[in-house]
């Protein structure tokens, strides 16, 4: 039997067909968030496990001795939300930034933006940037 890949590992779909995800206006906002990302960091988009566009890659290791591949920084667009994906337990760590961000959902690593319009821009690059800068690369 042959082994399969990681459900987390990097493809060659073309970034549109995962930015092709959204419709409606949440089309435009996937390409405001591609521009965004590309600014904050010098690796191309690559689309990951068949709809995460991720840029840059790291390796990780648990206690439990489970690892695996991720991008450094990542998002996905969908057709009702968008997914930003950030260090573990951000909204804990950040609650300020959390606060001015605007209307959102959080998980352990997961930001779930419904409108971009709705949302603070500066403040979700800082929570980007702050991503990066914990991230190993």
């Amino acid at each position: 039997m042959a082994a399969s890949s990681p459900a987390m590992s990097p493809s060659d779909m073309p970034v549109q067909e995962a930015l092709d995800r959204a419709t409606g206006p949440r089309r435009a906002e996937a390409d405001t968030l591609l521009a965004l990302f590309s600014e904050l960091i010098d690796a191309p988009p690559v689309v990951w496990a068949g709809r995460i566009i991720g840029f840059g890659e790291f390796e990780y290791l648990y206690e439990s001795g489970h690892g695996g591949r991720a991008p450094v920084l990542a998002f996905a667009p969908g057709p009702r939300q968008h997914t930003i994906y950030l260090v573990n337990d951000f909204a804990e760590r950040w609650p300020e930034l959390m606060a001015e961000l605007g209307p959102h959902r959080a998980s352990k690593v997961c930001l779930y933006l419904t409108r971009l319009d709705k949302v603070d821009l500066g403040v979700l690059r800082k929570l980007l940037e702050l991503t990066l800068a914990e991230t190993p690369h």
